[in-house]
């Protein structure tokens, strides 16, 4: 649940990444943040989609910065995501600059599906300093009704508390083989099932709630997490 928060500040950031380039990012930051998410965007729609915008917001009303930012493809406008060592790169430098701008905060990581994804491999190559836990806003596990588990072998080398908040409905993680997943990594990783919800978490109408009540759900569950392994 969302509660009064002192004032927050939004900052329009430029981030270097050694022998890459410079990606913009933005920080929103409530007076009393407890700790900083590095917000990572999914493969289609960068850093200012309206799902990322709402996400910032509603943690900052629930005591919780973010750090959020574009990978290089989508800051140069082009529609191919960047290979893995880029992307991680990208992440590495934001989380370095989350440690800096937010000093003292506990430091979580991940982002939506493609964002979420590449922040566990990086994790997965060397730990993401100062990192305390990864919370991924709907895993990629397949491709669109394709089902497998092939994109989540590189999580049994994440030694991290892990959060996965899914919808039942989402066409791009089959809970069937989500779950044997989650269950083969133990207690470093815990699910979250959003009744109804898609890789969005939006909703059917017939679901007798809106949208907006079920990314509720997804905050209010991702703020708990964050304090529980701050």
């Amino acid at each position: 649940m969302a509660v009064k928060t002192e004032a927050v500040k939004t900052e329009e950031l430029k981030l270097d990444i050694e022998r890459i380039g410079t990606v913009s990012a933005i920080l929103v930051q409530p007076g009393n943040a407890r700790a900083c998410y590095v917000l990572a965007h999914g493969a289609g729609a960068g850093m200012r989609h309206s799902f990322m915008d709402e996400v910032a917001v509603g943690l900052a009303d629930r005591g919780i910065a973010t750090l959020r930012f574009n990978f290089p493809y989508m800051e140069n406008k082009q529609r191919r995501p960047d290979q893995p060592t880029v992307a991680h790169a990208a992440i590495r430098a934001t989380v370095e600059e989350a440690a800096r701008l937010c000093p003292g905060l506990k430091l979580v990581a991940g982002g939506k599906s493609f964002g979420g994804r590449m922040t566990s491999q990086a994790q997965s190559k060397a730990p993401l300093p100062g990192v305390k836990g990864l919370a991924f806003l709907g895993f990629p596990l397949h491709a669109d009704n394709k089902p497998s588990t092939e994109r989540a072998e590189h999580l049994a080398r994440v030694d991290i508390p892990m959060l996965f908040l899914q919808g039942t409905r989402d066409r791009l993680a089959d809970l069937s083989y989500l779950k044997p997943v989650i269950e083969e990594l133990g207690p470093k990783a815990k699910l979250h099932e959003v009744a109804g919800g898609d890789h969005s978490f939006a909703v059917l109408r017939k679901s007798g709630r809106t949208n907006e009540e079920a990314l509720e759900e997804v905050l209010d569950t991702l703020m708990a997490w964050i304090d529980e392994i701050a």
